[in-house]
C-alpha cells in the first residue's frame, strides 16, 4: 500500500511539472487539427467500392482532391503544428508578462526545421508529418526554454535599441530578435555536432535510426509486436503520441509485411506474416490508443459520473473512426494512475488474442490494405476478407470492456473525491471574496475555480429540467402570528450537498439562465401554495426573490401575465422581493413594468434596505409596499448604537410613506423587543423558525 501511495504521489507531482502540462495542453490544442485531418482521411478512403468510384469520378475527382488537400494540410505538416502548439503552451505556463510569446514560437519552428533536415535535397512533407512528432515535442520545449532564458538575460540590454517614435510591435520585435538568433545558432551547432559524431544527415534521422535499432534487434514474431504495442501505449500515457512517434518503426518493420502477404497470394502461396499495420489498426488499437472504444463502452454502461458520460457521448462518433483524442485528453487518461494498468493491458490482451486467432487459422491472414480510420466490423471484414475478422474485433471489444469496467468505477470515485476537494477550496474562496467577485466571471477563470464553476453551472442547468427544491422561512408579527413565508432556493447537489444560494444565483446569471431559474422558483412556489396554507395558515403572504435585472424585463412581465390569465395569481397574496438593487433601473419602461405587476395584485418589496442613496431612490415613485431591513443593521443592534438609530429613521420614514418594515436575521427576543421599540413589528429569523421544507414534519 505504501509503495502504491508513493507511486500515485510521484505521478501527481510529475503531472504538475511544466513539461507535462505543456505537452498535455499542446496536444489538447491540436485536437481540431487532428480531427479535421482524420475526418478528411475518412471521407477520402472509406472502403466501400461504390463510394470510392463516386468520389474519384464526380466532377473529375473534385471531392477526392478536396479532402486529399485538407488531409495534406493537416497530417502532412502535423509536426509543425505540434511544435507551434507545444511552444505556445510552454510560454503560457512559464513565461512572465513581459515575454514576447511569438518570438518563442518562431524560435521553436526554426529549431524544428533545422533538426528535421530542411537543408536536405529530399526534404518533403514526410519529414513534417506524424513521423516527426517526437522531434516536434523536443524542439517545442527545448527551443522555448532557451528562448525564454536568453530573452530574460538580454531584456535590459536591448532597451537601448528602442526608438521613442518606433511602432510598439517593432520594439517588441527587437526584444525577441537576439534570443531567436541565439536559439537558431545553438540548434544549428547541435545538429552539426550530431552529424559529425554519428555520421548521419540530421538529428531527426538519428532519432529514427535509434527507434529503428531498438526494434531491429528484436526477432520477428509475437514479442516484437507485443513490445511495439507496449511502447506505443506507454508513450501515450505520458502525453507523447505513441502511434505517431513510432510511425517510422511501423512503416519499416510492420507495414511492409502486407506487401509480403500480397506477393505470396499472387504467387499462389499462403500468406505468412501475421503482424501488419492493419493488424494493429483493426484488432489491437480499436478506437485508437488504449483500445479506447472499450473504455467508451465501459463508461456509457457503468459510469455514474455525468461529466464522464457526457464526454463519452461527445467522443462516440469520432471514436467509431478510431479518433480518440477527445476521450484521451478530456477524461483525462494521460498521467492518471488509475488508468495506467487498463490503458496498457487492454491493447496487449487484444494483441495476444488476435495473434493467436490468426496464427491458429481461426481468422484468415491480412491481405488487404485498410486505413486506420475504417470503422469496427468493416475494418475486420475488409482486412481479412472474412466475417471472422469482424467477429474477432467484437470479441476483443467485449474483452476490453470487461477489463475496463472496474477501473471506470475507480475513475468515478477519484473524480468524486477530486470534485469534493476542489469545491471545498472554491466555496471558501467565494465566501471570503464574495463582494469582490460580484463583477468577476467565475466561469471565465482559467484555473481550478473556473473548472468548478463551469461544472456546477452545467449541473444547475441540468437540474432546471426537473422541479427545483424550495424551503420556506416564515415571517411573524409582534403578536406571534404568522403573516408570511419567503421561498428560498435550495440546490442540493447530488455529490456536494447544499450549495450556497448566492453562488447559485451568480452561476445562473453567468450561465445565461437566471431568468429561467427565477421563473422556475416562482412556478414551484405557486405549486406549493396549498401546502404552504396547510403549514402556516390561510392569510400567509408568499414572498419570492427576483433580481433587479429580471423584474423590469418584458419577459418577466409576460410570464406573470400568463400566470394571471391562468388564475394562478388571482386571490393570492404574492410579494416579489427585489434583490440586487444596484441593477434596478428606473427608466419609463421599467416603471411601467413595475406598475403593471402591481395592477395584477403583486406586492413589491425592497430587499436589504439601508439608508444609502441606492435604497432611498426607490421610494420616490411610490412603487413598493414593503422594505426588508439590511441584515447587517439587525445583526449590529446589540453592538453598534448607530444601527438602532438608522433602523428607527427607516421605520419613521416607512410610516410616513405607508410602507411595511420587516426585519430579517432576528435570532433573540432582545432583538425583537428592541426592533418593536423603534417601530418594526414584522420579523423573520431563527427566533421563530429556520427555513423549512414543506414535506418535513413540524
Amino acid at each position: 500500500m505504501e509503495a502504491k501511495n508513493k507511486f500515485i504521489t510521484f505521478i501527481r507531482k510529475t503531472e504538475q511539472t511544466t513539461i507535462v502540462r505543456a505537452i498535455r495542453s499542446g496536444l489538447v490544442n491540436m485536437i481540431p487539427v487532428l480531427t479535421i485531418g482524420a475526418f478528411a482521411l475518412i471521407i477520402k478512403t472509406l472502403p466501400i467500392d461504390g463510394y470510392q468510384k463516386f468520389i474519384n469520378t464526380f466532377a473529375n475527382g473534385f471531392i477526392y482532391s478536396l479532402f486529399d488537400l485538407i488531409y495534406s494540410a493537416t497530417f502532412g505538416v502535423l509536426s509543425v503544428y505540434m511544435t507551434f502548439s507545444i511552444s505556445r503552451s510552454f510560454m503560457k505556463i512559464k513565461a512572465d508578462q513581459q515575454s514576447v510569446h511569438g518570438g518563442a514560437i518562431i524560435a521553436a519552428i526554426l529549431a524544428f526545421f533545422i533538426l528535421a533536415g530542411a537543408y536536405l535535397p529530399d526534404f518533403n512533407t514526410d519529414n513534417m508529418g506524424p513521423k516527426s512528432m517526437f522531434l516536434a515535442i523536443l524542439t517545442g520545449l527545448g527551443a522555448s526554454y532557451l528562448y525564454m532564458t536568453f530573452e530574460k538575460l538580454l531584456r535590459n540590454r536591448t532597451h537601448s535599441l528602442f526608438s521613442a517614435g518606433a511602432d510598439r510591435e517593432f520594439n517588441r520585435m527587437l526584444t525577441s530578435f537576439f534570443p531567436i538568433v541565439i536559439v537558431a545558432v545553438i540548434f544549428a551547432l547541435f545538429n552539426q555536432l550530431v552529424m559529425a559524431i554519428f555520421d548521419t544527415d540530421s538529428f531527426r534521422t538519428l532519432l529514427a535510426d535509434t527507434f529503428d535499432a531498438i526494434f531491429k534487434n528484436l526477432p520477428n514474431g509475437f514479442f516484437k509486436g507485443f513490445f511495439f504495442v507496449f511502447m506505443s501505449s506507454f508513450l501515450w500515457f505520458f502525453g507523447i503520441h505513441g502511434s505517431d512517434t513510432l510511425e517510422e518503426v511501423m512503416q519499416t518493420h510492420f507495414a511492409v509485411n502486407l506487401e509480403t502477404n500480397r506477393a505470396a497470394v499472387e504467387a499462389g502461396l499462403p500468406a505468412t506474416e501475421i503482424i501488419t499495420k492493419e493488424f494493429f489498426d483493426c484488432f489491437v488499437l480499436i478506437g485508437g490508443c488504449g483500445a479506447a472504444i472499450c473504455l467508451l463502452i465501459a463508461i456509457l454502461v457503468s459510469s455514474r459520473n455525468r461529466a464522464h458520460r457526457g464526454l463519452g457521448y461527445t467522443a462516440a462518433f469520432p471514436m467509431l473512426f478510431n479518433i480518440n483524442e477527445l476521450m484521451v485528453f478530456g477524461l483525462p487518461i494521460i498521467f492518471n494512475p488509475i488508468m495506467l494498468i487498463p490503458f496498457i493491458t487492454v491493447p496487449l490482451v487484444c494483441y495476444s488474442v488476435a495473434y493467436a486467432a490468426i496464427a491458429s487459422g481461426i481468422v484468415p491472414m491480412i491481405t488487404s490494405e485498410v486505413e486506420w480510420t475504417t470503422p469496427i466490423i468493416l475494418g475486420g471484414l475488409k482486412s481479412t476478407g472474412s466475417f471472422a475478422g469482424s467477429l474477432l474485433q467484437i470479441f476483443n471489444v467485449i474483452l476490453g470492456v470487461l477489463i475496463y469496467l472496474p477501473f471506470v468505477k475507480l475513475l468515478d470515485k477519484q473524480a468524486e473525491e477530486r470534485q469534493k476537494s476542489n469545491y471545498a477550496d472554491f466555496i471558501k474562496y467565494f465566501c471570503e471574496n464574495e463582494s469582490e467577485l460580484a463583477t468577476v466571471r467565475l466561469t471565465a477563470q482559467s484555473n481550478v475555480y473556473g473548472d468548478v464553476a463551469k461544472s456546477l453551472c452545467a449541473d444547475l442547468k441540468h437540474v432546471l429540467k426537473n422541479k427545483i427544491s424550495l424551503a420556506y422561512q416564515p415571517q411573524y408579527n409582534y403578536e406571534g402570528k404568522c403573516i408570511g413565508a419567503e421561498a428560498l432556493l435550495r440546490y442540493n447537489h447530488h455529490l456536494l450537498g447544499a450549495i450556497y444560494p448566492p453562488l447559485v444565483i451568480k452561476l445562473a446569471d453567468e450561465g445565461g439562465f437566471l431568468p429561467d431559474l427565477e421563473e422556475a422558483v416562482l412556478t414551484s412556489a405557486l405549486e406549493d401554495r396549498e401546502k404552504l396554507i396547510a403549514r402556516f395558515g390561510k392569510n400567509v403572504q408568499l414572498s419570492v426573490n427576483v433580481t433587479g435585472t429580471t423584474i423590469v424585463t418584458q419577459r418577466f412581465l409576460q410570464f406573470c401575465r400568463k400566470l394571471h390569465e391562468n388564475d394562478k395569481l388571482n386571490g393570492l397574496d404574492l410579494c416579489v422581493e427585489v434583490t440586487e438593487q444596484a441593477a434596478l433601473s428606473f427608466s419609463e419602461e421599467s416603471i411601467a413594468v413595475l406598475k403593471s405587476l402591481r395592477q395584477m395584485g403583486v406586492s413589491l418589496s425592497i430587499d436589504d434596505f439601508s439608508m444609502g442613496k441606492t435604497s432611498l431612490t426607490y421610494l420616490k415613485d411610490n412603487l413598493f409596499d414593503e422594505i426588508k431591513l439590511d441584515g447587517s443593521l439587525v445583526k449590529g443592534l446589540s453592538t453598534h448604537k448607530n444601527c438602532r438609530e438608522i433602523i428607527q429613521s427607516i421605520t419613521q420614514l416607512a410610516s410616513s410613506l405607508d410602507l411595511t418594515v420587516l426585519a430579517e436575521y432576528v435570532e433573540t427576543e432582545e432583538e425583537r423587543n428592541t426592533l418593536h421599540d423603534i417601530g418594526c413589528d414584522c420579523y423573520q429569523g431563527y427566533l421563530y423558525s429556520p427555513a423549512v421544507f414543506l414535506d418535513e414534519q413540524k
